[in-house]
């Protein structure tokens, strides 16, 4: 890092009145702004986290002051229905917060997005409003980042709190998507990590519209480290992830990523086709030798709703990837951005 900006930074109990890029900026006006750019991004997605989003600035922005490491907050906005842009952005005075509202809730995925290419750092940190992500682990990222690791995850090693059953979800969810796709997605992996700019630059340039990003991450590669994590506890709020959107995010990664549903139904077909072969085959030679018999109407009923049912579900499946297609074929952007604010404006 430039020795010059390095000694800008506040003592690490100092909250300057001010953000530190824009009092460089005041002190030498010969320098721009846009040219005074931050070593780290730090990226926080932010969907109704009123109670959160003040907490959340300031423990990652005192931590980064700590680390003497120069930065910017990119709060995404994912149109909240509460106060969470007016209690972000009164954080702006005492830390360099950015502010990206869309223009609608577009899901956490494209916030990320949003993020990532409003993203000016040399590397790209993401994390949760929430805080369940310690901020002790930033400067283990960090040194990983240093050592020449170009992407740095973290994945989650306790599941405390929840049900066995979706434990067990989890870990078969991860286990056939691994086993049906040519990319290795790390299990319990989370979007909590930190990338360098080319691998940012890499994952903006990719034109899909419905991302799955823990899918994308390792699609495009690069030189990654693992770093095992322990979540706390929130600090305000509950989880805004129902039940419907945890399986939508599911499905968006299988037919992101995997043929399998389609290959398997395939194998489906050709095995009902064969069976019913082998019984036509049996049906006949039971008629030449022991003469005709009165078939009962259950077996035909079965075999039709049991037909049915299969050909019914295979539709299903097979329109679930027309119906990407179709998404995708008419490119609307993923988000829309309604306004931008910065605490270099607020200066």
């Amino acid at each position: 890092m430039n020795t010059r900006l390095k000694a800008q930074f506040p003592p690490k109990t100092e909250v300057p009145p001010f953000s530190v890029i824009g009092r460089i900026v005041d002190e030498d006006p010969e320098i721009s702004p846009s040219t005074v750019l931050p070593e780290i991004s730090i990226i926080v997605p932010a969907f109704n986290e009123a109670g959160n989003i003040a907490t959340a600035i300031a423990t990652i922005g005192d931590e980064f002051r700590r680390l003497k490491r120069l930065h910017e907050i990119i709060i995404v906005d994912d149109g909240s229905e509460d106060e969470t842009v007016d209690e972000a952005r009164k954080m702006m005075t005492h830390y360099p917060v950015r502010i990206v509202c869309l223009s609608r809730n577009f899901g956490k995925e494209n916030a990320i997005t949003a993020g990532l290419k409003k993203a000016k750092g040399k590397a790209v940190i993401i994390m949760d409003a929430d805080l369940q992500e310690p901020v002790s682990y930033l400067k283990t990222f960090l040194a990983h980042w240093e050592e020449g690791f170009e992407m740095v995850y973290s994945t989650q090693e306790n599941r405390t709190g929840e049900t066995f059953i979706k434990k067990q979800a989890v870990r078969l969810y991860y286990w056939l998507l691994n086993k049906t796709t040519s990319v290795t997605i790390p299990p319990h992996s989370r979007d909590f990590r930190l990338m360098d700019r080319k691998v940012v630059d890499a994952i903006c340039a990719l034109p899909e519209h419905n991302r799955f990003m823990k899918g994308l991450y390792s699609w495009v590669g690069f030189k990654s480290l693992k770093v095992p994590i322990i979540l706390d506890r929130r600090t305000a709020g509950i989880s805004k992830f129902r039940l419907k959107d945890l399986f939508g995010l599911a499905m968006t990664g299988l037919t992101s990523f995997s043929t399998f549903p389609l290959r398997m139904w395939t194998g489906i077909g050709f095995f009902v086709s064969v069976a019913s072969l082998l019984f036509a085959l049996f049906v006949t030679l039971k008629t030449i030798i022991l003469g005709a018999d009165v078939a009962g109407w259950p077996t035909l009923t079965v075999a039709i709703f049991f037909l049915g049912g299969i050909q019914l579900f295979s539709i299903g499946i097979l329109g679930e990837y027309i119906g990407r297609i179709f998404s995708e074929v008419k490119s609307r952007p993923g988000h829309i951005v309604s306004e931008e604010l910065s605490y270099l404006d607020e200066e």
